[in-house]
């Protein structure tokens, strides 16, 4: 997976979500795969410290293990979406499944929101970036807004050292990026040395850390 996405595979897809607006000087943080003990509250104290929002593309499965963790993103005011029940790879699984575990993560996260509380325009980010067109339509024609990304932080490879990891974002990032981290054991070893110096790089340089809506 390249650390930054090619400018022909957004110009292919236009009406997914590749990057905020370019006008300021805002990112765009996500974080896949969570909610998890231990990780996902780290993360959180680490965004509070710089006063920084960002965006929880949620597993289904998580949510439904670990509701109070969910309820800590929701009580800082961070956004969630949507990253299937199981971490599904679109390019293996038939469309009706894809759909319908999309929609399982979806009943999840809503039971788990505070009461009174909705997500207008849900957000979807299908696993590994690998969704086929068509699961892509039904998926936007049942409300769910695509997000992809700009950057990579490749934080879940462990054959790469946080150092790579780290210049994999300082490198590429600028206005308007959507950066992905992960909320996961996998990715902790990364994350925890390299958030917190991508937080104080762009926070002194200037930016604010957006939510995605």
């Amino acid at each position: 997976m390249r650390e930054r996405i090619p400018r022909i595979i957004k110009w292919i897809y236009p009406q997914r979500i590749w990057e905020g607006p370019e006008d300021e000087k805002a990112l765009y943080l996500t974080f896949d795969d969570g909610p998890v003990p231990g990780v996902t509250p780290w993360v959180l104290e680490q965004l509070k410290a710089y006063d920084a929002r960002a965006s929880f593309f949620c597993i289904g499965e998580n949510v439904e293990k670990h509701p109070e963790v969910f309820r800590q993103v929701i009580d800082a005011g961070h956004v969630v979406g949507n990253h299937t029940y199981n971490h599904l790879n679109g390019w293996k699984t038939p469309v009706e499944e894809y759909i319908q575990n999309t929609i399982k993560a979806r009943e999840v996260i809503d039971q788990n929101l505070p009461s009174g509380k909705d997500l207008q325009d849900p957000l979807f980010r299908p696993p590994y970036g690998k969704i086929r067109n068509v699961q892509a339509k039904k998926l936007q024609k049942l409300g769910f807004r695509i997000v992809m990304w700009s950057i990579v932080s490749m934080d879940y490879d462990l054959r790469i050292s946080p150092e790579k990891c780290l210049e994999n974002v300082l490198k590429n990032a600028g206005p308007g990026s959507i950066i992905v981290f992960h909320d996961s054991h996998k990715a902790e070893k990364n994350l925890r040395q390299v958030l917190p110096q991508v937080l104080e790089h762009y926070k002194d340089a200037g930016y604010k850390f957006k939510t995605l809506v």
